[in-house]
């Protein structure tokens, strides 16, 4: 037998998949969505655009944006109870979180 892979998307079948309504490139304003620094956000991923995709572990966590990268923002993650983690998510792969953004 041969030896498991353990890539960067192993074990995503049903993370990365779509309902056949879904399918295909996200609407323009999806990639024109700007962000304040210090706004939270959830990480969401969209599995048709995988340039600056964030593991799937980050998959659901909510952050805090810190800055700028290029056209990527700079995203706090806390992970465990201590320990946060710096990711470069473009915002294609952002949402508000509800708490941050008053309807």
């Amino acid at each position: 037998m041969g030896k498991r892979s353990k890539g960067f998307l192993s074990r995503s079948r049903s993370f990365l998949s779509k309902t056949p309504r879904e399918r295909g490139i996200p609407p323009i304003n999806r990639f024109l969505k700007e962000f304040e620094i210090g706004e939270k956000v959830i990480i969401d991923v969209e599995p048709s655009i995988r340039e600056g995709m964030p593991h799937r572990r980050y998959q659901g966590k909510v952050g805090v944006v810190v800055g700028r990268r290029g056209r990527a923002y700079l995203v706090d993650v806390k992970v465990g109870r201590r320990k946060i983690k710096h990711l470069i998510v473009p915002s294609i792969h952002l949402r508000r979180h509800l708490s941050s953004h008053p309807s």
